[in-house]
């Protein structure tokens, strides 16, 4: 059942890409330019209560959104990843993944990529 007020089911924004279980749109709060979302049509709390049929799409999807933001922003490089409960910072309650693109010089040292969602951490 796809709840009437859920932002990701009903999106009212740009469809990047899209196949048969998923579809991309840009991120309405973006941290960088042409940071974008895969979701599953179905809807679903968590990447955790989908099939591996949804999964395998959402992430196929990753790949003609990709083509779609290096023509659109020429990126240098792409985090991708996905916030799964309150704890991890999760705060639209449908399944999401993140494709967020990078640019040589946005941080001054990105080593270490995703593992600076907890800062102390990701200096090793």
């Amino acid at each position: 059942m796809q709840p009437d007020d859920c932002i990701f089911c009903n999106p009212k924004r740009e469809i990047l890409a899209e196949n048969g279980q998923a579809l991309a749109f840009f991120d309405s709060y973006p941290v960088a330019r042409g940071h974008a979302l895969i979701v599953p049509k179905r809807h679903a709390l968590t990447i955790f209560e989908l099939s591996e049929d949804e999964c395998a799409a959402r992430f196929r999807l990753a790949f003609p959104l990709k083509e779609v933001l290096q023509a659109r922003f020429a990126p240098d490089g792409y985090n991708v990843g996905a916030n799964c409960g309150a704890a991890a910072g999760q705060s639209v309650w449908h399944a999401h993944i993140h494709v967020i693109p990078r640019y040589a010089g946005d941080v001054p040292n990105p080593r270490g990529g995703i593992r600076g969602v907890i800062p102390h951490k990701a200096n090793y």
